[in-house]
């Protein structure tokens, strides 16, 4: 239905018959983020992403646009190893993020195989429903240092990716 003869009336300066203004609701919007300074790609710490639903996929990457950085999706364990191989020379990613309800992967066991290369140099943040206690429980098992919700990681994507992008915050561990 639509009401924009609310707002029309409010612009207008016409009040309803009880003399009050029409409320116009309003929208939670996150906090505009400031890019960070433009670094060429590969002096970028590395940032990759398991995530295969289409949502947040998006959402990760109009964040990163937003922030100037750069973030790989990538489909399996084997794709991170030549990235970096292939751009970095042998350097260890600073984020790796995973969708734990991913279905073209099996976020458990890759999780499990990329802490156990790169040990305490990367951190691997994981994102899942927050009825999955469970499944949160595994995952720490295997080896995410932060397992959260998907709504608290959106909330807190910007400053996640912020963090792990520069090389003082990709040397800082999550706690």
């Amino acid at each position: 239905m639509d009401h924009s003869y609310r707002l029309q009336a409010s612009e207008n300066g016409n009040r309803g018959s009880s003399g009050r203004q029409p409320q116009v609701p309003k929208f939670f919007q996150h906090a505009e983020v400031e890019p960070l300074q433009a670094v060429e790609a590969s002096a970028q710490p590395g940032i990759f992403a398991f995530v295969d639903d289409l949502f947040f996929l998006a959402k990760i990457q109009e964040t990163a646009r937003k922030l100037n950085v750069k973030v790989d999706f990538v489909k399996t364990e084997k794709d991170v190893l030549d990235h970096l191989t292939g751009e970095n020379g042998g350097s260890k990613p600073a984020l790796v993020i995973v969708d734990l309800n991913s279905s073209s992967i099996k976020p458990l066991t890759v999780v499990h195989k990329l802490k156990a290369r790169f040990k305490r140099d990367t951190n691997i943040i994981g994102f899942l429903s927050h009825l999955q206690g469970d499944l949160k429980m595994k995952a720490t098992e295997a080896g995410c240092d932060m397992v959260v919700p998907r709504s608290a990681f959106s909330q807190n994507l910007p400053q996640i990716l912020r963090r792990h992008a520069t090389t003082e915050g990709a040397e800082e561990t999550i706690q």
